[in-house]
């Protein structure tokens, strides 16, 4: 199965994506060859990049590298195919523009079944691609463009609301991790996936973890377990907070698991809201 990355910070920090070890779990350690993509939130917009290729293959990645770039909002996917072919438009995260913003979305799971299933008509917005990933997508922004052409912009209760419904209605069409931000928040849903040593499908989907650097610590010097390979974050000198979620634990620390249908809200590096799909 694909696996999903994404962070939420206090203040804009540089997440440099050195890959060591997520790019092989795209397509070195792990089987998730057949694309790759992160998107970095600058305010309303995004810079998103995109391969359909293996990530531990990427020459782009040195662009990613080297510029380093800074965001309080950052979502990757990495991706094993199960629908569609290896072409860029089926590659995660997928966007679009809805109420003056970019609205970002990846998806880890199976929901083949949810393809052209009368439950999930869509609206305005119609897949590029041929996965059941991006339909479920152009779904939610079926209810999403109702909710923000009423009130522009809806509180966080009312998106927390929408989200909720459709992730309840996924769970009955197969495992429905993902990742969905609107350039102000990040929800995220925890379901169920293909655990990596029994095989099983079943809960966690995904985990988070909560880091906190306070201005007198000395954050270039971490534990040697707080290090993650293949990602570098820095820290300023204030208060820094940040969330992280990923789809298999990257360190040692104590992530926690999302217990399945879990939706968390976050934002500035801190849980704002939270709802369950059951």
């Amino acid at each position: 199965m694909c696996e999903l990355f994404a962070m939420s910070s206090l203040h804009p920090t540089t997440a440099n994506f050195a890959l060591d070890e997520f790019a092989r779990h795209g397509g070195l350690t792990g089987p998730h060859r057949d694309g790759w993509g992160v998107a970095f939130y600058q305010e309303q917009d995004a810079y998103l990049t995109r391969e359909p290729g293996a990530a531990c293959q990427s020459a782009n990645l040195h662009f990613i590298q080297t510029h380093n770039m800074t965001s309080s909002l950052v979502l990757a996917h990495i991706r094993q195919a199960t629908q569609g072919a290896k072409l860029l438009r089926n590659t995660h995260p997928f966007a679009r523009e809805l109420g003056g913003r970019l609205h970002v979305f990846a998806h880890n799971g199976d929901l083949s079944q949810l393809v052209h299933h009368p439950k999930a008509p869509l609206g305005f917005y119609r897949p590029l691609g041929d996965t059941d990933s991006e339909y479920a997508f152009c779904f939610l922004l079926h209810w999403l463009e109702q909710l923000w052409f009423q009130n522009e912009p809806p509180s966080l209760q009312e998106r927390l609301n929408v989200v909720q419904e459709f992730a309840h209605t996924l769970l009955p069409f197969g495992p429905a991790n993902f990742l969905y931000a609107d350039s102000e928040y990040l929800f995220i849903h925890g379901h169920k996936r293909t655990q990596p040593f029994s095989g099983d499908i079943q809960a966690p989907g995904l985990f988070t973890l909560n880091r906190t650097c306070l201005p007198h610590q000395h954050p270039s010097l971490p534990p040697t377990n707080h290090n993650i390979k293949g990602l570098e974050l820095s820290f300023s000198k204030k208060l820094q907070r940040i969330q992280l979620v990923a789809s298999i634990p990257l360190t040692r620390e104590n992530w926690r698991p999302l217990k399945e249908g879990d939706i968390l809200v976050l934002a500035q590096g801190e849980q704002v809201g939270y709802a369950s799909a059951l």
